[in-house]
C-alpha cells in the first residue's frame, strides 16, 4: 500500500510499511492444477455453500481470458529519483525464463523506498504484463484478500457469488494456467507465508518488497535497496520544497546528510518544509531540539502511521519477543554507524543469545553484519538514541541505560595504554571513531559525565602519540571544558586535562598558549598538591622543557636544575621521573654550548 504526501503533491508516494500479527496461512495447494487437468468448479459445494454461483464460476479456469491492461497498482510517483541501478537488475531478473515463474525480491529497511520502486518499475512495464496485481502482503489475511480481489477482477461477475477462500483459490487456479502477468506482493514479513502460492504459481513473473533480508534464497533472487546517493536525495528534496515555486534550500545538502539520504525521511523533512515555510537550515536547528517529534511527525492529511519513528516500531513489535534485540540495537546506536567491532558487545550476554539478536536485527534490514563488524543506517541510531516517553521502544530510562552501557562497553574494550604500547594502537584505531561518536551524541544530549571526559583524554593522548596533535588538542579542549565543569578547576583530573592540552599546543608550535597553561598548571599544582607532589615535579620539567623550544635557556636551566634536585630527593636518583628530567637538562646544557 502507497500513501500520498499530502500538502505537497499528490503524486509522490511513500511506501507501506505496515505491520500485523503473523498467523498461519490460510492458503492450501489447488487440486487439479494445469492446462491438461483443470475442472470447473463443483456446483453441489457451491449450493452447499450459499446461493449457486453464476455461469461464469463454471468456465475452466485456464479459458478465463485476462481483461485488456487490468492492474490495480497504485498510483506511481511522478517526483521519484534515481534508482537506475535498481531498474536494471529488476529488468534483468523479471524479463529472463518465459513460461516459468520467475521471483524476485527487493529488500532494505524501512523507509528506503521499496514500495516506490516496485510501483514505478511496473507502471514503466504496463504494456508488458496483464494482469498487473499489487497485492499488500504484511500477514496471511491479506494476501488472501488480495488474490479473491484478483479473482473478482478477473470475472466481476463472481463478486458476492463466491466465498473469499473460493474465491483465493480460483485465482491461484488463474495463475497456475496463464503466463505474462506481474504480481506484486508488498512487505512481506515472512518468505513462508508466500511459499505455498509460489509454488502453485509455476509461470508469470512476481515482484516482492519485504524488509527481510535473509530467507529468499530458496524462493527468490534477491535485490538489496539501500539509500539514495547524495545528488538524488537533494534532487527529491529540492522538487518537493519547490513544487509550488522557488524557495529557501539554505542547508539541503547537510539536511540531507542528516537524513542519511533515506527516502522516507527526505519526503517526511521536504513536506515539513513545504507546509510550514522553514528552511532546511532551519529544520536542522529544531532536529537538535525537538528530535523525537520530528522522526514521527507526518504531514497535513498523510498516515501517521508513515513516518521514520512508526515504521521501524514495527519491526521492533516484531522482534519484541526477544528484548535483547532492542537492547542491542539501542546500544550500538551511540556509535559511529560504520564498522563497529562486535567485540563491543562482549560480556553483554552468552554468545549465543547475542548473536541471535544481531541475526534477527540483520533479517530485518536494521542492520548489515559484516566480517566481525556492524554497519547501521546513521537515521535508524538516530531515532534509537532518542527518548520518547510514547514510544515503548524509546523509554527515557531504557535510553539511558543504554548509553551507559555503551559506555561500559567502550571502555573495557579499549587498551590501558595509549601512548606506549604498540600491540593496542590497531585496537585503538578500529574504536575511536565510536569514541568520537559516543561523546558527540552525549553531549549532544546534554549529559556531561567522568567517563566521558576519561575517554577524551585517553583519545586525544592516542592521537597526540600518533603525531595528530590538532587532532588531540580538540580532544582535551572538550576533556579541559568537561572537567572543570562536572570535577572543579582544581581537581587532579582538570590539571591533567590542562597539562595534556598544552602538550598538544606545544606540539602544534603554538608555544605561546603552552607555556601560559604549563605556567598556570605549575602553579595550581604547587598550590593544590604541594611542592613536593611528583606531578608538580613533572610540571616544572614539562615547563622548563617549553622555554627551551622558545631559546629561553637560562630559564629552561634553572627550572630544569630545580626539578632534577627535587626529583632525586623525593623519588630517588633511578626513578623513571628522575632519569627523564636529567636527560632533559643534559639537552639543555647541550643547546646551550
Amino acid at each position: 500500500m502507497l500513501s500520498e504526501v499530502l500538502g505537497v503533491s499528490p503524486d509522490l508516494l511513500i511506501e507501506s510499511e505496515a505491520s500485523s500479527a503473523p498467523r498461519t496461512s490460510s492458503l492450501k495447494p489447488a487440486a487439479n492444477v494445469g492446462a491438461s487437468g483443470d475442472h470447473a468448479i463443483n456446483v453441489q459445494r457451491l449450493a452447499d455453500r450459499g446461493p449457486v454461483a453464476p455461469a461464469e464460476a463454471l468456465l475452466p479456469i485456464a479459458e478465463v481470458p485476462a481483461p485488456a491492461a487490468l492492474s490495480n497498482l497504485p498510483l506511481h510517483p511522478r517526483l521519484y529519483v534515481g534508482r537506475d541501478e535498481a531498474h536494471a537488475q529488476l529488468d534483468a531478473a523479471l524479463h529472463t525464463s518465459p513460461g516459468t515463474v520467475v521471483v524476485t525480491a527487493v529488500h532494505g529497511m524501512g523507509g528506503v523506498g521499496k514500495s516506490s520502486l516496485a510501483a514505478h518499475w511496473a507502471a514503466a512495464h504496463i504494456a508488458d504484463y496483464s494482469p498487473i496485481w499489487w497485492i499488500t502482503a504484511d500477514n496471511p489475511a491479506a494476501i488472501d484478500a488480495g488474490l479473491a480481489g484478483l479473482a473478482v477482477a478477473l470475472q466481476p461477475t463472481l463478486s458476492g457469488a463466491l466465498p473469499e477462500e473460493a474465491l483465493r483459490e480460483r485465482a491461484v487456479r488463474w495463475l497456475a494456467t496463464h503466463d505474462q502477468w506481474l504480481l506484486i506482493l508488498d512487505d512481506v514479513t515472512d518468505p513462508a507465508q508466500i511459499a505455498p502460492l509460489l509454488a502453485q504459481a509455476t509461470t508469470g513473473q512476481v515482484l516482492i518488497t519485504s524488509r527481510r533480508a535473509t530467507g529468499w534464497h530458496t524462493i527468490a533472487a534477491p535485490i538489496r535497496l539501500d539509500a539514495l546517493d547524495a545528488a538524488e536525495a537533494l534532487e527529491m528534496l529540492t522538487r518537493i520544497v519547490t513544487h509550488q515555486g522557488p524557495r529557501d534550500l539554505d542547508g539541503a545538502s547537510e539536511l540531507c546528510a542528516e537524513l542519511g539520504y533515506l527516502p522516507l525521511a527526505i519526503a517526511q523533512a521536504s513536506a515539513y518544509l513545504a507546509e510550514t515555510g522553514v528552511s532546511p537550515r532551519e529544520y536542522l536547528r529544531l532536529l537538535a531540539d525537538y528530535r523525537a517529534t520530528l522522526y514521527q511527525q507526518a504531514p497535513v492529511g498523510d498516515d501517521a502511521a508513515h513516518t521514520i519513528a512508526r515504521i521501524w516500531n514495527a519491526t521492533l513489535d516484531r522482534l519484541a519477543d526477544d528484548p535483547l534485540t532492542g537492547q542491542v540495537l539501542r546500544i550500538l546506536a551511540w556509535y559511529a554507524p560504520d564498522s563497529i567491532p562486535r567485540s563491543l558487545l562482549d560480556g553483554l550476554t552468552e554468545p549465543p543469545a547475542l548473536l541471535r539478536a544481531i541475526g534477527r536485527l540483520a533479517a530485518y534490514s536494521m542492520l548489515t553484519v559484516g566480517e566481525n563488524t556492524l554497519t547501521f543506517h546513521p537515521l535508524v541510531q538516530a531515532v534509537a538514541r532518542t527518548p520518547d516517553p510514547s514510544d515503548p521502544h524509546r523509554q527515557p530510562q531504557t535510553i539511558e541505560v543504554a548509553r551507559v552501557r555503551a559506555t561500559t562497553q567502550l571502555l573495557d574494550a579499549l587498551p590501558q595504554d595509549p601512548v606506549s604500547q604498540p600491540a593496542g594502537w590497531s585496537v585503538w584505531r578500529a574504536l575511536l571513531p565510536h569514541v568520537d561518536a559516543l561523546v558527540r551524541h552525549t553531549e549532544a544530549s546534554g549529559i556531561h559525565t567522568a567517563d566521558i571526559t576519561f575517554l577524551l583524554n585517553q583519545a586525544g593522548l592516542f592521537l597526540l602519540g600518533q603525531g595528530s596533535a590538532i587532532q588531540a588538542a580538540a580532544h582535551f579542549e572538550q576533556a579541559l571544558g568537561d572537567s572543570e565543569r562536572i570535577l572543579g578547576p582544581d581537581h587532579p583530573h582538570a590539571l591533567h586535562s590542562r597539562n595534556n592540552l598544552a602538550h598538544a599546543y606545544q606540539e602544534t608550535g603554538d608555544l605561546s598558549r603552552a607555556i601560559a597553561l604549563f605556567e598556570g598548571v605549575l602553579a595550581d599544582r604547587e598550590r593544590v598538591l604541594g611542592p613536593d607532589h611528583p606531578d608538580t615535579l613533572a610540571s616544572r620539567n614539562n615547563l622548563a622543557h617549553a622555554y627551551q623550544e622558545t631559546g629561553d635557556l637560562s630559564r629552561a636551566i634553572a627550572l630544569s636544575e630545580q626539578a632534577l634536585g627535587d626529583s632525586e630527593r623525593i623519588l630517588g636518583p633511578d626513578h623513571p621521573l628522575t632519569c627523564k628530567i636529567r636527560d632533559n637538562l643534559a639537552a639543555v646544557y647541550e643547546q646551550s654550548n
